[in-house]
């Protein structure tokens, strides 16, 4: 499935906190009958399958990807003389092994010719072919198989890598471009065929159910990959996998294996991703996403019960960026986001989803849950900055030798002059972490000394005994919320628990 003719192994890791939603039924409603909808016999389903296939199979390619010999910089750099000690050159100056160890650092190395294979299907009769970015990423030369036995070499590749889609053009006429169905329509357990090239098999149809929704492979940053059982192996990725109408709902992707193998776990970037991702690599040549500069979290069980939201209700706002389109509309950390634009907000893939495809330099209504009432903000998009990443906080300073710690391994204090000269913070007035006990539940969230207590809860405090009476009045066992503004401003908040 990778290029370059090895096929890295990827095993599923499971992620922690997965929500199971179950029915409240009484005894009498489990013991009745349920209609099941009338099953076709065998030769049904062949047929449905084999006009799905006739369907799709003209625009299906193959994809055969090369890379160039070339030389590389050595592993490591040559030693220099005057880099080795004088006591160690002087003792090894005769020494046969030293020269042999050393002689070959910052040579330059030559790596052979690599080739890859993969698959694609056209998606517009002007020679664009939608494939995945790992296939043909780093390729000097794509060429692409048609189903007529055709051969092209590409003319043009733009790539996505933060949803592994990529586009490919090749000059070509008579091409028939398949249909893009609609993945959201999708449900678990609908039957699907997965296309491709496993192994270099061209044109090879497996059948499968759309085994879960939402996933999270690892290989990209969404969370939102279709799950199915249909059969996919190396060179499978960049096909199709359709429905029973012969439409695209998803571009194969990765597996999750331990054998190196087909295990029966595949995973497809839904059309609602790749659709979006392809006209704008078709358009501008680039994906130019929607950003308002939050860092989110999943509502748990534990963080329902804190913010009286539902478990899977929104998403929990952890971090405003400074100067962000949220801290202009007034978002603060804390606040739960339950819609964006009318678009209903599950968790952190589905506010993402929707952001990244909104309008940049416009304006949208934003409803989120504070303190447990409900409000409408609005905010203005704009575009996501190019190396989008939450900026650490600053370094941690040392506790006043003096330090008492409480149950949740925190020494806090009412800010003084002195005190902030101390930890060296700017903050004038406030609740202050004099210390943190690297022993205690506060430590592991990443609370440091000079960092700001503003709220315990809902509770706003400015003094340390505020803080002290708002923690009496508090169950940690049920996990305490703690809002902070940290050492260079940002505005965070945690969630200690204590058993």
């Amino acid at each position: 499935m990778a290029m370059n003719g090895h096929w890295r192994q990827n095993v599923l890791v499971i992620l922690a906190g997965s929500a199971l939603v179950v029915s409240a039924v009484s005894w009498s409603q489990r013991h009745e009958a349920v209609a099941v909808p009338p099953l076709p016999n065998a030769q049904d389903l062949s047929v449905a399958f084999r006009s799905a296939a006739a369907e799709a199979l003209p625009s299906i390619v193959s994809i055969q990807t090369t890379i160039k010999p070339k030389s590389v910089p050595g592993r490591g750099q040559a030693i220099l003389d005057d880099e080795i000690p004088a006591p160690l050159r002087q003792f090894f100056q005769n020494d046969p092994r030293m020269e042999e160890l050393f002689k070959n650092k910052g040579r330059p190395r030559t790596v052979p010719q690599q080739h890859g294979m993969g698959s694609g299907f056209i998606i517009d009769a002007s020679g664009v072919i939608l494939t995945n970015n790992h296939v043909v990423n780093g390729a000097d030369e794509v060429k692409v198989t048609l189903n007529d036995g055709r051969e092209f070499i590409a003319k043009d590749v733009k790539t996505d890598p933060r949803t592994d889609v990529a586009i490919v053009r090749i000059d070509a006429s008579d091409l028939k471009a398949i249909k893009l169905g609609d993945s959201h329509a999708m449900q678990v357990g609908d039957w699907v065929l997965a296309i491709g090239s496993p192994f270099g098999l061209d044109m090879s149809v497996t059948a499968g159910i759309i085994s879960a929704k939402g996933r999270n492979n690892k290989i990209t940053d969404r969370a939102d990959f279709l799950q199915t059982d249909a059969a996919i192996n190396p060179g499978n990725s960049g096909g199709p996998l359709i429905n029973l109408r012969g439409e695209v709902i998803g571009i194969n992707t990765a597996i999750a294996t331990e054998s190196g193998g087909y295990d029966g776990i595949g995973f497809a970037i839904p059309t609602h991703i790749a659709g979006w991702v392809s006209q704008q690599l078709m358009t501008a040549g680039e994906v130019k996403r929607g950003y308002i500069g939050t860092q989110i979290q999943p509502v748990d069980a534990n963080i329902a019960k804190q913010f009286s939201v539902k478990v899977r209700e929104g998403a929990l706002v952890r971090l405003v960026m400074p100067n962000s389109p949220a801290e202009k509309a007034g978002v603060e950390p804390g606040d739960v986001i339950l819609r964006l634009n009318g678009q209903g907000i599950t968790d952190p893939a589905s506010l993402q989803g929707v952001v990244e495809q909104l309008s940049v330099g416009k304006s949208y209504p934003l409803e989120i849950i504070r303190d447990g009432k409900r409000q409408t903000l609005t905010t203005t998009i704009e575009a996501m900055p190019k190396s989008f990443a939450v900026a650490e906080s600053g370094e941690e300073t040392d506790a006043p030798s003096d330090s008492k710690f409480d149950k949740l391994g925190l020494d806090v204090r009412t800010l003084t002059k002195d005190l902030a000269k101390q930890l060296g913070t700017t903050a004038t007035a406030g609740v202050v972490i004099a210390g943190v006990d690297e022993r205690g539940v506060a430590a592991l969230s990443g609370l440091k000394s000079g960092d700001l207590i503003e709220k315990v809860g809902a509770q706003a405090i400015t003094t340390a005994e505020e803080y002290e009476k708002a923690m009496a009045q508090s169950s940690k066992a049920d996990g305490l919320v703690l809002h902070i503004r940290s050492t260079n401003g940002k505005k965070f908040f945690v969630v200690l628990k204590v058993e």
